[in-house]
């Protein structure tokens, strides 16, 4: 029987489609449904599917403010559970202004005229992410998009298109989270931070599916980096298969430098259970690693025929056995 991760809340972001339609980026949707879809499968993190567990914001619903909800909702779970795990996931753009240093998360309803009195602030964010009082939270943030993997796969074109955006909002960059954003939120105790990029570096697509960053992720879930007989995956589990895959896929389809950031100074814990908590059998990754490669494909495939892009998780069906995020479309 499967045991539930009972004490596992999330709250995942995909900004995906921008009120402004040149921010957009379609890719952040379909890596929170595919996160989504690896937490509440009871066969592998097996978190509890239901809104006092997790909630997903994409498109029109991952506004500023809904964003400031949810961060709250978080505050309140912690509150009530001493032996809560939390996660929060950003995909989307992160910029900052280069005449004043801030940093700001770019979410859906970021006027760009006026960027930087609209978009979350990394004060705000971080404000609201020192309430929640909790032991074990884990803060990934995949914020350095380029906005040409929107509509061109191939490395130059999207740079080019990226160059043409970034002149329209010449005051700003697009970078990774900074060390002086991820020291306030490691201001208190149990706070673990993972970029998916350093500096100016960019994340890039795999392929249609999901970001290298959110494929591997999927890999380490399902226990890439862990040993045999291991019943749960740590956060240290996470750093190490990242670390490794990230640089090398990265390299090999683009030619390119990304390179994960984490920082685990407040130590290691428990995100999530390995299979459903019946872990890794004798001979560990390579054994299960098809089986896991399939279960990533079936979440691509579900999410391209129910969602594609403009689309949002309303509930959970069984499809050849497997147990992933059905998608609905908004009328």
């Amino acid at each position: 029987m499967t045991k539930r991760f009972s004490q596992g809340y999330a709250l995942l972001i995909g900004v995906g489609e921008s009120a402004y339609k040149p921010l957009s980026l379609p890719v952040t949707v379909k890596d929170t449904q595919a996160v989504y879809a690896a937490l509440i499968d009871p066969d592998l993190c097996a978190y509890p599917d239901d809104k006092e567990h997790i909630r997903v914001l994409n498109n029109e619903e991952a506004t500023r403010s809904a964003i400031l909800d949810g961060l709250k909702w978080l505050k309140e779970k912690a509150q009530a559970d001493r032996e809560a795990t939390v996660l929060v996931y950003y995909s989307g753009h992160g910029w900052v202004d280069k005449t004043d240093g801030r940093y700001y998360l770019l979410q859906h309803d970021v006027k760009p005229s006026k960027l930087a009195a609209s978009a979350l602030s990394a004060e705000a964010f971080t404000d609201a992410l020192r309430q929640i009082q909790c032991d074990r939270l884990l803060v990934v943030i995949d914020s350095c998009h380029a906005a040409g993997m929107a509509t061109s796969k191939d490395a130059e074109t999207a740079a080019r298109i990226d160059a043409e955006l970034l002149k329209e909002f010449e005051d700003f960059e697009r970078t990774a989270l900074s060390k002086g954003v991820i020291d306030a939120i490691k201001q208190v105790k149990g706070r673990v931070v993972f970029t998916s990029s350093e500096g100016d570096q960019v994340s890039w697509v795999k392929d249609d599916s999901c970001s290298v960053y959110t494929y591997h992720l999927l890999e380490a879930l399902q226990g890439a980096a862990n040993q045999p007989g291991d019943r749960e995956v740590k956060v240290s589990n996470l750093m190490n298969h990242l670390s490794k895959a990230v640089p090398e896929t990265a390299r090999k389809l683009y030619g390119a430098e990304q390179t994960p950031h984490f920082d685990m100074d407040a130590g290691d814990f428990i995100i999530a259970n390995l299979r459903g908590g019946k872990g890794l059998p004798d001979k560990g990754w390579e054994q299960v690693k098809p089986e896991a490669s399939h279960k990533i494909n079936q979440i691509a495939q579900n999410i391209k025929q129910h969602g594609k892009f403009n689309t949002i998780i309303e509930k959970v069906s069984n499809a050849q056995n497997f147990h992933i995020g059905d998608v609905n479309h908004k009328s």
